[in-house]
């Protein structure tokens, strides 16, 4: 059974964040799936995503073409979770359901804290999970490097 990781932004991007995490998934050997609100981000997304340095690529695709199986990371604002997906990051307000929190090795909750809406939605994120029992941690970057602030 896995757990939610509430990652609140306040002094990084979130293109300088979901790389730093996706690479620290993917040498875990874990499948991820990143799910947004909005095509148009999740193309900013894809794109930010190859203008990395060659040194620190990271192998990814957009859901929906002819090689999803072998991607691993897929970038959708769809709901279906594919085969073998062990991490699940949203990102913009997207949802996770704790059925999905409990499939994964874990979960991550990326949101922007200058931004009063997505830090209202992480919370009821929050509520949501851990009311249904899914074991979750907030981490916050206020001191300038990330830090544990809650569990529950």
């Amino acid at each position: 059974m896995g757990h939610a990781m509430f990652y609140h932004l306040t002094r990084s991007s979130l293109e300088d964040t979901v790389p730093m995490l996706l690479g620290k998934t993917l040498q875990a050997g874990w499948r991820v799936l990143v799910r947004g609100t909005d095509a148009g981000r999740m193309d900013w997304l894809d794109e930010q995503l190859w203008l990395r340095p060659e040194d620190s690529f990271l192998p990814h695709g957009r859901a929906g073409g002819p090689h999803d199986a072998d991607q691993p990371v897929l970038l959708t604002t769809g709901a279906d979770l594919p085969d073998g997906v062990q991490y699940l990051m949203a990102i913009d307000g997207a949802r996770i359901t704790p059925g999905e929190v409990r499939q994964m090795e874990r979960a991550a909750i990326v949101f922007d804290g200058n931004d009063a809406t997505a830090v209202e939605a992480a919370r009821a994120q929050w509520r949501a999970l851990t009311g249904a029992g899914v074991k979750a941690q907030y981490w916050s970057e206020d001191s300038g490097r990330w830090q544990k602030k809650a569990e529950a």
